[in-house]
């Protein structure tokens, strides 16, 4: 009887798993992710979109202390009012709405635009308005929400199709409308709103506003308008408690970078009035208090301390120290008038390359504008009897932070000037860092010549810094001017022990500081470290070495974004990471604790961020795996937990997958692991055909979700292990000047590993990588004939072209990503030609045998597409088979997903025929002609060969 009721339950088993369909390309826009998720200030309501990779989303509100759930339709960019009673968010039109307007080509001020929703989380009861471009509710305190409305839309004139075809149509479609185009000053309705009583009162034709963290306050700048003449131009700060409003500034101009004190009893805010047609226009920084009727010009270009020919900067920002005494902002040298003397046709356009310049021409022009707009942080004393500027930093001196959040007498400003140009081969720069006297501007020189990373404490007292070159951590004492080794006796490695690049390893990161500044708390690999900044106290391990005892990786988990030091007494939060098992969790412990990390919960699941209630303990986040799609949890100690969602309840109807961890030994003797995906209806008494998929370490990923998804050209796993495929994804270690080799030495030893089952059909193994992959992929079709097919995402395949190359992106040379980092030759081209050689796939390609796609695209912004035409037309001049997929205008990773969906269905197709032996398609049999592109794409398949 028990074996019959056994083999009943197996043919059940069986025949659940016969029901289930493999995915196919269709099911990518359903398909749902975890979006923004946030706890009410109470800690009694929790928030948190479902996402659709295509559709509309759901916003949704649910109760925790209820069983109550609120679902928004397509609501985004929620936030809680500060007394947890109300909620507001945007709601964006439908989605097959703007794709019709997109069709037809509409105006940026055509299209649909967003609603607010403003939701009483007592009642559920949820107000709506149209067409709303931005909102405010205040941090602290406050009854009040602030809300702008898009310009009104002049219904009278005749739609016109069309943005430019060079325009993104996804910047135009959040654009402003055209109306605020015309002179940049066309403003629209700001609303204030009470959200207790739900009266509102309307101020027309605002360009900016600002509300005071404590809501009493709301500042707004209003624009000249062509349709109200009694609307007067200026700006205003309207009192939300007493319903006054008081005028700061009485005529024309442009006004902006609104800027509130602490208590919302000073604001600040840049202004310029000059005429329009004036292309340098003349900001200065205005000021206000409760106690002066109109605003004050605090900062112009006549002010003493200002350098000669510069002045306030319009795109500069604006900070109040914390209490209130000090303005941190921007001046600027004065730009030049253009010349409108000059005939444009008549003058040579040209860029000139020196071996002097700071910067290539390439990453001059990329950071153009961005250097154009580079504000020189400079301080005022607001209430000094003399009034003056200090500039802390000028052209030499470019950076600079503030200390104790502004109430410091200093601030830190560094350096790389004079080392920028062997940036290009080093990859990081080297600093000098000054202390620079908020009062005066003296500096003093703190470090020299750093290599590495620099933190100030949270009350300035401090500078604690990473040296890359020495490995070691280190504290300056603002006070004393001393300097000391934290780690240099330490006898665990602060540096990075397993870094595989021919570069100094970095570090582990910092946690935090305590009150006052007295501890530092650094990492090492595993585990949490306590020292002294000033040396008088004995390093202490925090975690109490509990981290490498058991292979944990242990972080400090700050749930308090405000948070500036780590409390001493109080229980601290830790994620844990379980380096041999891959699980994740959660620990807890305090600075002042000597005994082992409490466990609160370890678990096959990888977590997303912890969220934490600002006012209570309660705490949210998401979970997942790889057979588990992530869901939204609650909690009040992360022990119990709350499910709040269900996410992708059409994933049991798929035949899906598992993950697991395999382990081998490489032919050197090196202990290898590596992730191995099987469809859920996996039987080893059949054989299934492998996919080897790569790039450096995945295994920390273990259990990740992957959902399936049109990726931007990394194998798309959940698919193919649906469909038949094993997907095999082992971790790669390097060693210095020959990555080819260690690709080699793990990859291939760890598919022969698994060659040795019997559910592994040997004969039909293809490999897949992107970027660092394909290069992977490209080197070892020259060494082996054991894949069947092979598919190569923007590799580099000349390291000898490639090495002077440039990355577009940024305009960086590649020089440094083969002398330092991810390349790993460790030399450069003329100390080592013979590794370059070795290491450039080219040189090999009459030993090619196996077919292979390359994806080379001609925006490339990483690898030059040159080394894909370099790939292709080898194979091609050596006849072998070879196809190049050349998507236009698209990056080294596929951004337009329209292009991410057709290299899904080329890369299924190109697998299947040569792994399943399926019929080939169109476009890798005959290919698709210049004449016919944009008309056919060539998926139909035929019973041609390739």
């Amino acid at each position: 009887m028990q074996n019959k009721f056994t083999f009943i339950l197996l043919l059940c088993a069986s025949v659940a798993f016969a029901q289930k369909k493999p995915l196919d390309h269709t099911v990518y826009d359903s398909w749902e992710s975890i979006g923004v998720k946030k706890l009410s200030p109470n800690g009694q309501w929790a928030s948190y979109s479902v996402l659709k990779q295509e559709g509309d989303a759901n916003l949704y509100f649910q109760n925790l202390a209820a069983s109550g759930k609120i679902n928004v339709s397509r609501g985004e960019k929620m936030q809680f009012s500060a007394d947890s009673k109300f909620a507001a968010f945007l709601i964006k039109p439908f989605f097959k709405d703007t794709r019709l307007e997109k069709i037809k080509k509409k105006k940026p001020a055509e299209m649909s635009k967003d609603s607010l929703g403003v939701i009483n989380l007592a009642t559920a009861a949820i107000y709506k308005v149209g067409r709303v471009k931005s909102f405010i509710l205040p941090e602290n305190e406050g009854s009040f929400l602030a809300y702008q409305k898009e310009p009104v839309l002049d219904t009278t004139k005749k739609a016109t199709a069309a943005t430019p075809k060079d325009s993104d149509a996804e910047d135009a479609f959040f654009a402003d409308d055209d109306a605020t185009k015309k002179d940049g000053k066309e403003g629209s309705d700001l609303v204030l709103r009470n959200l207790l009583t739900a009266t509102e009162r309307t101020f027309p034709n605002v360009t900016n506003y600002a509300l005071s963290k404590n809501g009493r306050q709301l500042v707004f700048a209003v624009a000249v308008s062509k349709k109200d003449k009694n609307n007067k131009p200026g700006v205003y700060l309207f009192n939300t408690l007493k319903g006054t409003t008081k005028t700061l500034v009485g005529v024309k101009g442009n006004f902006k970078g609104f800027v509130f004190d602490e208590d919302g009893e000073q604001v600040v805010f840049l202004g310029e009035t000059s005429p329009d047609k004036k292309e340098i226009k003349d900001y200065s920084i205005y000021f206000n208090s409760l106690s002066l009727d109109t605003a004050q010009s605090l900062v112009d270009q006549e002010i003493e301390g200002m350098p000669a020919n510069w002045a306030v900067s319009g795109d500069g920002t604006l900070t109040f120290s914390k209490e209130g005494n000090k303005l941190y902002f921007g001046i600027a040298p004065v730009k030049k008038e253009k010349d409108t003397t000059l005939v444009d046709f008549e003058n040579a356009k040209l860029d000139i390359w020196g071996y002097k310049d700071d910067y290539l021409q390439p990453m001059q022009l990329k950071n153009a504008d961005k250097e154009s707009k580079r504000s020189y942080l400079t301080v005022i004393d607001i209430y000094s009897s003399d009034p003056k500027i200090v500039p802390l930093t000028d052209l030499k001196l470019p950076e600079a932070s503030i200390l104790n959040e502004g109430d410091a007498n200093y601030v830190l400003a560094s350096t790389d000037f004079g080392n920028r140009i062997q940036m290009q081969w080093t990859a990081g720069s080297i600093r000098d860092y000054y202390l620079v006297d908020t009062r005066n501007g003296n500096r003093k020189k703190i470090i020299s010549g750093l290599r590495g990373s620099v933190f100030a404490s949270p009350g300035g007292n401090y500078i604690a810094y990473f040296d890359k070159t020495a490995g070691n951590w280190s504290s300056y004492s603002v006070a004393t001017g001393k300097t000391i080794s934290l780690t240099g006796s330490a006898t665990v490695k602060f540096a990075n022990e397993d870094n595989d690049v021919p570069d100094e390893p970095g570090q582990y990161g910092l946690a935090g500081w305590t009150a006052d500044d007295k501890q530092i708390l650094v990492y090492d690999k595993y585990d949490i470290w306590s020292f002294s900044p000033d040396g008088k106290s004995a390093a202490k391990n925090l975690t109490n070495g509990f981290g490498r005892q058991n292979k944990l990786t242990f972080r400090y988990l700050q749930t308090d974004p405000e948070e500036r030091f780590i409390g001493k007494k109080s229980e601290i939060l830790l994620s844990a990471f379980n380096e041999v098992t891959k699980e994740n969790g959660f620990y807890k412990t305090s600075v002042s604790n000597s005994k082992n990390p409490e466990l609160l919960v370890m678990a096959k699941y990888k977590y997303s961020a912890v969220i934490k209630a600002k006012s209570a303990e309660r705490y949210l986040y998401d979970k997942g795996n790889y057979t588990n799609s992530p869901d939204v949890y609650a909690s009040a100690d992360l022990k119990t937990e709350t499910k709040l969602s269900q996410t992708n309840l059409q994933q049991q109807q798929y035949n899906w997958g598992t993950a697991e961890l395999v382990k081998w030994t490489t032919p050197k003797g090196h202990q290898a692991e590596g992730i191995l995906y099987k469809p859920e209806n996996f039987d080893p008494a059949k054989k299934y055909p492998m996919i080897a998929y790569f790039y450096e370490k995945l295994t920390d990923g273990l259990y990740a979700y992957n959902a399936p998804a049109p990726t931007p050209s990394r194998l798309n796993i959940p698919y193919f292990v649906s469909n038949g495929y094993l997907v095999f994804a082992p971790d790669i270690s390097y060693e210095t000047g020959y990555p080819g080799r260690s690709a080699e030495e793990y990859i291939n030893s760890g598919v022969e590993s698994l060659k040795k089952n019997s559910w592994v059909d040997g004969t039909k193994i293809g490999i897949q990588g992107q970027s660092w992959g394909g290069y992977q992929v490209a080197h070892l079709i020259t060494r082996t004939d054991m894949y069947a097919a092979a598919w190569a995402g923007a590799p580099v395949v000349n390291m000898t072209s490639a090495y002077g190359g440039m990355r577009w992106e940024s305009g960086m040379n590649r020089q440094f990503q083969y002398e330092k980092t991810q390349s790993r030759i460790g030399a450069t081209l003329w100390e080592k030609p013979e590794l370059y050689i070795e290491n450039s796939p080219l040189f090999a390609f009459p030993k090619v045998n196996t077919p292979v796609v390359v994806m080379a695209n001609d925006a490339d912004g990483a690898v030059p597409w040159y080394q894909g035409i370099e790939m292709f037309t080898g194979l091609r001049r050596l006849g072998k088979p070879v196809w190049m997929l050349n998507y236009n205008n698209e990056a080294h990773n596929l951004v337009l997903r329209q292009n991410r969906k057709d290299i899904q269905i080329r890369e299924q197709q190109f697998f299947d025929y040569y792994l399943k032996g399926a019929k080939a398609p169109v476009w890798m049999t005959s290919g698709i002609p210049a004449t016919e592109k944009g008309k056919t794409w060539g998926f139909e398949l035929t019973d041609e060969k390739p």
